[in-house]
């Protein structure tokens, strides 16, 4: 779970609770999230569900601006000039990220705009999703 969505669930909880914690009923207050949940659930269309709407938008604020300054595709790496990473808690900088997948390389040269997505996997950042900025 990302911290976005972690916020958000603890935000929707805390509100949810505190009517029936400021009425004395504590017993009340699974119910009081699940009939909100049916509720969310049932004003929700058919393709949009909360999950999946709470996970699109999680996913679009995970996108980082950058510019990439050098492609390596012999090595997988991709050197981009960035804004803060939020979910790496790193400020913006300029440094080589390793790539997910090379094929996600065949279509950047440097100059390019992109939104990109990285993570830390064994001690390495790499990008996991990057995607010409609009």
């Amino acid at each position: 779970m990302t911290r976005l969505q972690t916020l958000w669930f603890a935000a929707a909880l805390a509100t949810l609770a505190t009517p029936a914690l400021a009425e004395g009923k504590a017993g009340q207050i699974g119910k009081t999230t699940m009939a909100a949940t049916t509720a969310a659930t049932t004003d929700a269309t058919p393709t949009a569900t909360p999950t999946a709407t709470l996970a699109a938008q999680a996913d679009a604020h995970d996108m980082t601006d950058a510019e990439v300054r050098n492609v390596d595709a012999a090595q997988g790496k991709v050197t981009l000039k960035h804004g803060e990473i939020k979910n790496l808690d790193m400020p913006p900088m300029t440094m080589v990220f390793l790539v997910q997948d090379k094929a996600m390389l065949d279509s950047l040269k440097p100059g390019d705009k992109v939104r990109f997505q990285a993570t830390q996997v064994d001690g390495k950042l790499v990008v996991t999703n990057i995607r010409p900025a609009k």
